[in-house]
């Protein structure tokens, strides 16, 4: 496997790194706080516009707040949302079983990733090659995307936890989450059927998870797409400039760059160090829709 360049840790002083490193549970909390406030008042939308035309759109918005929460199981699987190590490893747990993406697995999978940015061995980076418009679409729509994590999840259950990015002794550990994980999801289906909860799991859950998923896809697409596959932190991730909101919603992983290149620092520091090394950026990106845009016009050349 080809090793990713080490961390350019040349590009700030020891004063600076050990201030950026600071861990504290106190940002989380309020980020965590405004998150479910968020995903509560959509939520209520939701349930008051059943019937009703505003349905559909409520139904999106939700389904954005609730797809997002990838944000806080990005961070803490990295263990840098809070200072306290079980906070990060509880809150990890409950969202990657949320988002049909256990917390255990996904730190592998990201470990590697992290490894190996968009160099061969990238486990991101073996997910799909797009090199036609229809690509992108299908890949927005998230429909490889729901594929690969219920086969995933059920061959790990299985016992079949195969990858390599997995270590050996951790893969029994990997399935017995699997288990969990699908025993969790047989209740609340068996729930569902018996004491009519139905349209609550859909209505809450399941329908907005799935409709909210492309605004997450195009918003991911943005932090590797088209960059070059070289082991170079700062050239194969990309920052994307972008609004108050989106940076909230997305818990700062709009400094993609940033946090590429130092991992260690936790999300309510990735301003300040995007304001340390921002002369070294690589083409920060100037907006979501214009780096979709970008990729779709390298399709047709």
């Amino acid at each position: 496997m080809t090793a990713a360049t080490p961390f350019p840790n040349h590009l700030l002083d020891d004063t600076t790194r050990r201030r950026l490193r600071v861990r504290t549970n106190v940002p989380a909390i309020g980020r965590l706080t405004v998150h479910l406030a968020a995903l509560l008042a959509t939520g209520v939308w939701v349930v008051v516009s059943a019937q009703t035309p505003w349905l559909a759109p409520s139904l999106v918005l939700h389904g954005i707040v609730l797809v997002f929460l990838f944000a806080p199981l990005h961070e803490t699987i990295h263990d840098t949302a809070f200072r306290t190590k079980v906070l990060n490893r509880w809150l990890a747990t409950i969202l990657g079983t949320l988002l049909l993406l256990p917390a255990g697995y996904f730190r592998h999978f990201h470990a590697a990733h992290h490894r190996l940015t968009n160099v061969p061995g990238d486990p991101e980076l073996a997910e799909d090659k797009r090199t036609r418009t229809i690509d992108y679409i299908i890949h927005i729509l998230g429909w490889p995307l729901w594929r690969d994590r219920i086969t995933t999840l059920c061959r790990n259950a299985l016992g079949r936890v195969d990858e390599s990015f997995v270590p050996g002794h951790r893969r029994r550990a990997v399935a017995i989450e699997a288990r969990v994980t699908l025993a969790f999801y047989a209740g609340v289906g068996a729930m569902s059927w018996t004491q009519g909860w139905g349209e609550i799991v859909l209505g809450l859950w399941i329908v907005p998870m799935i409709l909210g998923q492309p605004f997450l896809r195009v918003f991911l697409l943005a932090e590797h797409g088209g960059r070059p596959e070289v082991p170079d932190m700062l050239r194969n991730s990309r920052t994307t400039h972008s609004n108050a909101l989106v940076r909230l919603l997305a818990w700062n992983m709009t400094y993609h760059s940033e946090h590429h290149a130092f991992p260690w620092v936790p999300f309510h520091a990735l301003p300040d160090l995007h304001h340390e090394i921002a002369p070294h950026l690589i083409d920060p990106a100037p907006g979501y829709a214009a780096t979709l845009m970008t990729l779709l016009r390298a399709t047709r050349r």
